[in-house]
């Protein structure tokens, strides 16, 4: 079979190898973030929601889930975590009330603050200069990024 149809060895196979290294990416990043105790996703979700509500807005779950490719079910669960620790509050939309927004509150400010210099290492140490905004790595990904299909879009 290996002859036929694959691309040889694992490490010749993209996806392969972006899978490991997200993997190490997300540990490096969970190791780093347990000193402000915070996990990769729920520093993920705080800086989503300070980054959606930068103009003063509470912000949906469901616009967390889309600007982050998230499923709505492991947002709501981390949210559930982030309100207990008090670093974010929710409340229901008064336009809907099935959707609930979210916002920063001063401590989960002051959380993302203290973890930002942390994931900012990190990216660094992984992935250099070239992973920098604006660096080869990230203009590379980010091209290819912008010519996938998004699956979670409806077919027009």
């Amino acid at each position: 079979m290996f002859e036929d149809v694959s691309l040889g060895a694992p490490e010749n196979a993209v996806g392969f190898v972006m899978w490991r290294i997200v993997g190490r990416y997300q540990r490096e990043m969970d190791r780093a973030l347990a000193a402000v105790d915070l996990t990769h996703l729920q520093f993920m979700l705080l800086a989503l929601v300070a980054w959606l509500g930068r103009s003063g807005e509470a912000v949906t779950q469901i616009e967390i889930a889309r600007s982050g490719g998230i499923q709505p079910m492991q947002i709501s669960q981390t949210i559930r975590v982030l309100e207990g620790k008090k670093l974010l509050s929710r409340t229901r939309s008064c336009t809907d009330t099935r959707a609930k927004r979210v916002q920063l509150t001063r401590a989960g400010l002051k959380s993302l603050r203290n973890a930002m210099p942390v994931a900012i290492e990190i990216q660094r140490k992984l992935f250099g200069e070239r992973g920098q905004p604006g660096g080869a790595l990230l203009k590379s990904l980010l091209h290819v990024h912008s010519h996938m299909p998004d699956e979670t879009e409806k077919p027009a």
